[in-house]
């Protein structure tokens, strides 16, 4: 019973924390983003955690809108770094999860300037199947930020046709969440074929899945980064 209160604590607070980030990218107040994290609701464990699942994306205000994060908010998003570096076992895209945050944090402190630092391989993307792309894309979709250059990036921009056909299966199997991840990439991609209809396809996602906070994110993030580019 903890163990399934403490799992429903977390399902909450993240979806508590996505819903902060939608509500700054539409208003610009950087304090909305980091309210669930500094109004004491969650303790400090859980709220690590809820850092740790939105990934990057929690500080998505302070990067495209360029506002600085509270105090407080950026203190948890350091400590979710700190305290959970990925292990040595670890999925690529847990790594490459950790490695965004870790980039993103540099951007609340600098300007980016020359190549990243320490940056992960993609090599297991760069022959996968275009069903399994979009699925890893859509869960790295914090990486999806104008004038973002990584090896993940590199690889979405080469295959632009995939990642659409990989949108369309997810409408189709109602899976919202990659839906609006792989449409968050596609804003960002040339080649993307003109029959896909994808400002009509994310309105659509829009429509039937909005609802849920971690989706509304990825379509709020679509809409904002065409028209920035990223220092």
């Amino acid at each position: 019973m903890e163990q399934s209160s403490t799992s429903a604590l977390l399902q909450g607070t993240v979806l508590d924390l996505a819903s902060d980030v939608v509500s700054a990218l539409r208003s610009g107040d950087h304090v909305r983003a980091g309210s669930t994290l500094t109004g004491g609701g969650a303790g400090e464990g859980v709220a690590r955690a809820a850092v740790r699942v939105l990934g990057a994306d929690a500080l998505l205000p302070s990067v495209l809108l360029r506002i600085p994060p509270a105090p407080g908010q950026l203190a948890v998003f350091k400590e979710a770094v700190a305290a959970h570096p990925p292990r040595d076992d670890a999925a690529p895209a847990v790594v490459w999860s950790h490695w965004a945050m870790t980039r993103a944090l540099r951007r609340t402190q600098q300007p980016l300037t020359g190549p990243p630092d320490d940056e992960p391989g993609a090599r297991w993307l760069e022959d996968a199947g275009w069903q399994f792309l979009t699925h890893q894309l859509a869960v790295l979709a914090p990486l999806a930020l104008p004038g973002e250059e990584c090896a993940v990036t590199r690889v979405a921009r080469g295959r632009p046709v995939d990642v659409a056909r990989g949108f369309v299966r997810a409408v189709r199997r109602r899976d919202w969440q990659q839906a609006a991840g792989a449409g968050r990439w596609l804003t960002l991609l040339d080649g993307v074929p003109d029959t896909l209809g994808l400002e009509a396809g994310l309105d659509f996602v829009r429509l039937m899945g909005g609802s849920d906070p971690r989706v509304a994110l990825q379509l709020e993030a679509a809409r904002l980064m065409p028209a920035g580019v990223l220092l």
